[in-house]
């Protein structure tokens, strides 16, 4: 195929629908970044009358209106369109959150044939929709249906290796079988079509029903992935036994089948079609821009930093993912596994694994609720309260947040648990322990659930703790590769060697509101024994809004980012421009030759910002809506707020902790994210605000006129050029002797755990 002919450089358009936001990024060919433009739900749709882009309901539900996704997508463009030339887009990608739209059946609309005058919203109105307000990730009112469709295909195992998962609240099937049983008429017999929302956006933008690509269809919970030995023809397909619990009827189920339509198998590598003549029309883009298959927003977020095969990515937010590529199809109930999003057909399969918590932002911000009055103090209470909470080496802390029901193996698992000394109580002695325990819960569950991925062998290569290397004379049972006899772990209770690092990733790649915190950047670092790292607009964008999950404004999003990467991989290849094979060698390849060509300046971060790196002041903090991502803001508890201590006794705690050398470096070979210092007043917090945003750091309670201390975010560490010409700054780094001291408390943790999942307490 010749070179492109048309004048000008050539643009790629990223677009992500989250959950309190459209956004959109755009970047040349060199992906440097040249355009940013988003549209608040909260704010810019107001009429909606939305926190955080959600509604909440009783029974746990979080639903999103659709039709406020589509005057949001008329915003967008609206915006892209007075402010870019978009003659010069030559390729759109994207990515959604986790969602269904529910098309009625009697107003399935012709997408090919809209009149350009008139906005996407008065095409497709509520009346348009079954569903008209769609469940959200966040959702777990569908946790039941879940946990019955696993019954009934014989347990998490079988599910798991029958469709690469086991139940999940957020599953499509179970989503299904909700609506089906308690809307049967209303909402199930009036439907035509339903659509995960990354099709929903993409078929919008290309004026025809787009499909589902096949590691969303994985995520159904309905979908044999063509790797699964259950596959005899080599292809993925529709379970009809899953379809049948789900519709009631082999009947109807192949009417579902019908509903999710095709699934795109090409592996994301070429175009799902050009921009439709409406979006030409009426806003202006080039008849030839081509239109990449869409995406979930956390794969395109792990698509947006181009991971090695030893790197680990750890999402945070409303629910926390951590993401590694895998070379092998084996699935089972310890993680789900979705095929690549952008590869190309005919090579070799990837994959990606992912891990997962429900609860994430939730229980955070729960906690500095009951415990602090800002994030700043929650930060700095996590970095001066010792690790397991306590000074002595027996007496650790363990606490056990699970607000909301979660996947295998947490499936039946709800509450909050504390332990001391091994026996379950109510609250800490010492209630300034709560913030480091939770987070040190939160990670540890992810270090022990690596473990147990490991051992599958699902990434490959890698090591899976223990060998086969025979003990030396008088030893028992196998060495592991940490020096651990197989015995001796299992006079612990582990079936892994927690003091061996070799099976951990080489570098953790983090993002979300929490990879901004100082402290938990260094918990993960001592967790993981690995280096930290944080994407450069994330670094920069926290400068502004430390606590938010939404970059602040000017700022890109990961997953527009990602969509926009996925653009330009798809356009260098049909264009012969590039275009490696492999994704994320094609990225580091564009990303490396624009180092060279800039004389090694690092990527633009921001449009319209003018914002480096640097300390955060009291006039940058951002405003009433922060943190609208996180679905669970000061609650209702908010009475029994504990008041935080005075600032001499937080530095009497802290020389304390000081004096143990618990949390400060005194080798000089390990390089920490500084925490900043607290000034607070103790003061009595609010009792009330909204349910579903986390409120800025800087509204204090009471009516008093005292000002928190905003939160100081990380600040880049000397970093490698490699790591720079793709984005990323190291923000704290691994100390093998913190890794130890943490991996002695893992038997523990892993006990009391399995006390919790078997019921015991």
């Amino acid at each position: 195929m010749p070179a492109p002919s048309k004048s000008g450089p050539a643009l790629f358009l990223g677009i992500e629908l989250a959950t309190d936001q459209l956004r959109a990024s755009i970047v040349d060919e060199s992906l440097e970044l040249v355009g940013v433009e988003c549209v608040d739900f909260d704010s810019e749709l107001s009429e909606y009358q939305t926190h955080g882009g959600i509604f909440t309901t009783p029974g746990e539900a979080y639903t999103t209106p659709v039709e406020m996704w589509i005057k949001g997508l008329d915003a967008l463009l609206a915006k892209l369109h007075g402010n870019y030339d978009l003659t010069k887009i030559r390729a759109i990608g994207g990515a959604a959150q986790h969602a269904l739209v529910w098309w009625k059946s009697t107003t399935v609309p012709s997408l090919s044939s809209l009149d350009p005058h008139l906005p996407f919203h008065q095409h497709f109105p509520a009346l348009s929709f079954s569903l008209p307000n769609t469940p959200t990730a966040q959702d777990t009112s569908s946790h039941t249906h879940a946990l019955a469709i696993e019954n009934l295909l014989g347990g998490a195992d079988r599910m798991a290796q029958r469709v690469g998962m086991c139940a999940s609240a957020s599953m499509v099937a179970a989503q299904l079988l909700r609506v089906r049983e308690s809307w049967p008429a209303e909402v199930w017999g009036r439907t035509g079509r339903v659509q995960v929302a990354s099709a929903f956006i993409g078929s919008l933008i290309t004026g025809k029903w787009m499909g589902m690509g096949e590691a969303e269809a994985c995520a159904t919970g309905m979908w044999v992935h063509s790797g699964n030995p259950n596959s005899a023809t080599g292809q993925g397909y529709w379970d009809e036994d899953i379809l049948e619990i789900v519709a009631g009827s082999r009947e109807d189920g192949r009417r579902v089948r019908g509903w999710m339509g095709d699934v795109d198998v090409s592996g994301g590598s070429r175009r799902a079609g050009n921009v439709s003549r409406y979006l030409v029309e009426r806003y202006g883009f080039d008849p030839e821009t081509i239109v990449t298959p869409f995406t979930s927003d956390y794969l395109s977020t792990y698509l947006s930093v181009s991971p090695s095969p030893n790197d680990a990515v750890l999402s945070f937010g409303p629910m926390d993912n951590l993401l590694a590529p895998a070379q092998i199809y084996t699935p089972t109930r310890f993680y789900n596994l979705f095929p690549h999003p952008a590869q190309d057909a005919g090579d070799k399969k990837r994959y990606i694994v992912v891990l997962s918590s429900r609860n994430g932002d939730v229980p955070r911000a729960l906690v500095r609720d009951l415990y602090t009055k800002s994030w700043s103090a929650f930060d700095r209470l996590v970095a001066i309260v010792p690790p397991g909470g306590s000074i002595g080496l027996d007496d650790k802390l363990f606490s056990f947040w699970h607000l909301q029901g979660d996947s295998y193996p947490y499936s039946r698992v709800k509450g909050i648990y504390r332990f001391e000394t091994g026996i379950k109580v109510n609250e800490f002695r010492d209630l300034r322990a709560n913030p480091r325990c939770l987070l040190e819960s939160q990670l540890l569950s992810f270090r022990i659930k690596w473990a147990r991925m490991i051992s599958t062998g699902v990434l490959g290569a890698k090591k899976t703790g223990l060998s086969s290397t025979p003990t030396p004379a008088g030893g028992g049972g196998v060495t592991g590769a940490g020096g651990r006899t197989s015995s001796v772990l299992s006079s612990l209770g582990l079936p892994f060697d927690a003091y061996d690092p070799a099976p951990l990733p080489a570098r953790m790649i983090t993002t979300g509101a929490a990879a901004n915190f100082p402290s938990i950047a260094n918990l993960v670092g001592d967790i993981f024994n690995a280096p930290v790292f944080v994407p450069t607009t994330q670094v920069d964008s926290a400068q502004i809004s430390p606590h938010r999950n939404a970059p602040a404004q000017g700022f890109p999003s990961r997953a527009a980012l990602g969509g926009a990467y996925v653009a330009r991989w798809v356009w260098g290849r049909e264009w012969n421009v590039g275009g490696l094979n492999i994704f994320e060698d094609e990225i580091k390849r564009l990303l490396g030759k624009r180092w060279v060509a800039t004389g090694n300046v690092p990527l633009r971060t921001s449009i319209g910002a003018g914002l480096t790196v640097a300390p955060v002041s009291s006039a940058n903090r951002s405003g009433a809506n922060s943190g609208t991502s996180t679905p669970f803001g000061r609650s209702s508890l908010g009475a029994t707020v504990f008041v935080e201590e005075d600032e001499d006794e937080l530095e009497m705690h802290e020389n304390g902790a000081r004096a143990y050398n618990l949390f400060v470096d005194s080798s000089g070979g390990r390089a920490r994210t500084a925490t900043a210092t607290t000034t607070d007043p103790a003061s009595t917090l609010a009792a009330s605000t909204s349910f579903n945003t986390t409120p800025d750091i800087g509204n204090g309670g009471g009516g008093a006129s005292s000002t928190p201390t905003p939160l100081a975010p990380v600040t880049p560490l000397p970093t490698s050029d490699g790591e720079l010409q793709l984005g990323l700054a190291k923000v704290a780094d691994s100390d093998y002797d913190a890794f130890l001291s943490y991996a002695s408390i893992v038997p523990e943790y892993y006990r009391l755990e399995n006390i919790l999942i078997k019921a015991i307490v």
